[in-house]
Formats: structure tokens, sequence, C-alpha cells
């Protein structure tokens, strides 16, 4: 459910920019020079839930390595991927304590049991990216807040009385 609701917000996000009429160059933004752009923030977002997929549930789903040209192409691939995520059986993941290995592109290497990949390598890194794209469109000018990152949450709300 996390990654649903998260890659809602990455929807969520995106759409407020295109409602806003920011172009698709926004994606090109960073905060510094040395830090990937928005489109390359939002890629590894949904990377990492496909990482999930392969590591831990057990699937062959490719991974984003083309570069997202519009806003309207990675709110496709957010929806394809979220339906990828729909479709995933837990009763299909992996037991917690099994093997995973890991391997970046830059050739660092991680041995680890499935939950700890999920806990200590997927989740933080899939947080880190949607926040980057929080913070990236904001700076660019989006008019969002906190309840734009946590979209979900209105389906909690209670009425004051």
């Amino acid at each position: 459910m996390t990654f649903l609701n998260m890659l809602g917000t990455l929807d969520h996000l995106v759409g407020k920019a295109q409602e806003a009429g920011m172009s698709d160059d926004v994606l090109a933004a960073k905060l510094t020079d040395d830090m990937f752009p928005l489109e390359l923030q939002i890629r590894v977002a949904v990377n990492q839930a496909l990482l999930a997929l392969n590591q831990v549930a057990g699937k062959s789903a490719p991974l984003e390595e083309t570069a997202y040209r519009s806003l309207q192409e990675v709110r496709n691939r957010i929806a394809a991927t979220r339906l990828r995520i729909e479709a995933a059986d837990p009763a299909e993941w992996a037991d917690a304590d099994a093997p995973v290995d890991l391997t970046l592109p830059n050739g660092v290497r991680f041995q680890m049991p499935s939950e700890e990949d999920i806990r200590d390598w997927i989740m933080p890194n899939f947080y880190f990216h949607v926040t980057m794209t929080y913070a990236l469109l904001r700076n660019a000018g989006l008019a969002i807040g906190k309840m734009d990152f946590l979209p979900h949450m209105d389906r909690h709300k209670v009425a004051i009385m």
C-alpha cells in the first residue's frame, strides 16, 4: 500500500504541475549542479517500486531506463507502475529472510535478507526521491504544501463538529 500511496503522491504533484501550466522543461530542474534533475528523481522513485517487485516479489518488471520527455509521460509511467503493483500478490512475496543480492550501477554490491532490502534500501530511497520531487517542484514555483505530499490521507479525514 505504501508504494501505491506514494506513487499517488508523485502523480498528484506532477498533475498539479500540469494544472499550473508548468512546461516539460521543469523536468530538467535541479537544486544544485551535482544532483539529479527532476526527471531522474521521479524515474528513480518509480524504479524503487519496480525493484521491490523484482527483488522481493519474484517479478521481472523492466526498470525505467529511458528519460521521461514530458510531464504526461511521467504520469503514464507512474500509472503503469501502479498497475504492476496492484497485480502483485503479497502472498507470493519472498520470506523476510530470503537473500537479496543487489549490485548498483556504480558497482557497489549489497547482500541482505529481503526484509532488510525493503526496509533499509528500497523504502528510504523511494521516500528520498519522492521528497526531492516535491522539493524541486516547489522550488520551481509550484504552489504545494504538506498535504500535497500526503494526498492519500484525505481518506482518513474526520469532520470536526
